[in-house]
């Protein structure tokens, strides 16, 4: 028999009958309005589909993305035509006296079996018949002439299911970083002394440290020099020197990451109907001369 979760695992895929012939894809499935179990089932076939049958399905079974019949292929490809979403009492007579006479051919117990089908769904309108509701239960005499009031009550539980799989990724971002870095530099600087000063430093006066040694004089310092003096006065050109920032990319661990799990409580509503009993006094006028 087919369950209701091969029932939509079995839509779209391919119909065997129970000679090994193809018989169709499977297009829908049909249920009892009583009972409420998989009863018939629709296959098309032919040139886009077109052509539409219905097979009984409560012998059937789906395994391996196959659903696998009871009957023969040419039994299903001659049932009778039908169409919609429902089928009627009379459509489903219909089909069971054909698979009825195609048992007669085959010899298969379809026939008995649509017959046992057919007693079981009567006995089950005539329980459905009678089964008794809220309202309906009888009414024992207590002989103080009271009564019990009955009525149904939701039972609610709950049970764990799984959401949602989660799992670490790691990935890069791109952004830019803006550092300020000090920087220095060499400038020129004329400064005026008086003629008897002694010039000690070679007519070059230096304030601090040069970036690099020998740069106030641009490495010109040792050239025609005489007595501690530059030979023609200041030389003709100094070079200056700047500080620049090199730049460079480290990686480097920063923070451990870890992926835990922790139970949020929330609040949900289920809604369901439920049957209640009420008591009214039936009142009725007594008759005259009583």
């Amino acid at each position: 028999m087919v369950s209701e979760r091969d029932v939509s695992a079995a839509i779209g895929t391919t119909a065997y009958g129970s000679d090994g012939e193809s018989v169709g894809t499977v297009e829908t499935f049909y249920t009892d309005d009583v009972t409420g179990a998989t009863t018939w089932v629709s296959v098309s076939s032919g040139l886009l589909g077109r052509k539409q049958a219905i097979a009984p399905a409560e012998a059937a079974t789906f395994a391996d993305g196959r659903l696998q019949l009871s009957v023969p292929a040419d039994s299903v490809s001659s049932a009778p035509r039908l169409a919609g979403e429902h089928l009627s009492p009379e459509d489903e007579e219909a089909l069971r006296r054909h698979y009825a006479q195609a048992r007669a051919t085959t010899g298969d117990g379809l026939g008995r079996r649509n017959d046992v089908d057919d007693d079981e769904r009567r006995s089950g309108v005539d329980d459905i018949e009678r089964r008794p509701t809220v309202a309906d239960h009888d009414v024992a005499d207590r002989g103080d002439g009271s009564m019990v009031r009955s009525e149904e009550q939701l039972r609610v539980s709950t049970e764990q299911v799984a959401a949602r799989r989660m799992r670490v990724v790691k990935y890069v971002v791109t952004e830019e970083v803006q550092i300020s870095v000090p920087i220095r530099r060499e400038e020129i600087r004329i400064e005026e002394v008086p003629l008897d000063t002694l010039d000690t430093d070679a007519g070059v006066v230096t304030e601090g440290e040069p970036l690099q040694a020998g740069s106030a004089t641009g490495g010109l310092a040792g050239d025609s020099v005489a007595g501690g003096s530059i030979a023609g006065g200041l030389p003709e050109e100094i070079v200056l020197h700047t500080e620049r920032p090199v730049v460079s990319v480290e990686v480097v661990p920063v923070e451990r990451v870890r992926l835990t799990t922790e139970v949020v409580a929330g609040q949900t509503t289920v809604s369901e109907t439920v049957q209640r009993e009420q008591v009214t006094v039936d009142q009725h006028p007594a008759p005259r001369g009583s």
